[in-house]
């Protein structure tokens, strides 16, 4: 292998180096995101966990009628995923437990 071969077998390798180092730097800036929206929906469902338990007891109209309006803010309600956030549309467990099928 001459000296040329190598230099540029050297420099091939540099530059993935930097393209690795700019995939890592995205990957971080992600990282970070994720741990940013996980934080701020922890707070939320925390809030919402809060309001459930200050709230009087009510009747069964007013608990359906609350849940309801928490599925309609963006959250799941059925014993699989409750207080999770619902990222993909409807969900047929909570739609089944609201008697909305």
């Amino acid at each position: 292998m001459d000296k040329a071969s190598l230099f540029v077998q050297v420099a091939n390798m540099e530059e993935r180096l930097g393209e690795l180092y700019m995939e890592l730097g995205s990957l971080k800036e992600k990282i970070l995101q994720l741990i940013e929206e996980n934080q701020r929906l922890q707070q939320e469902n925390s809030r919402l966990l809060q309001q459930l338990q200050e709230d009087e007891p009510m009747g069964d109209s007013q608990s359906h009628h609350n849940l309801l309006r928490i599925y309609e803010e963006g959250f799941h309600v059925c014993h699989v995923n409750y207080g999770s956030l619902r990222t993909d549309g409807e969900c047929l467990f909570c739609l089944s437990f609201l008697g909305k099928h």
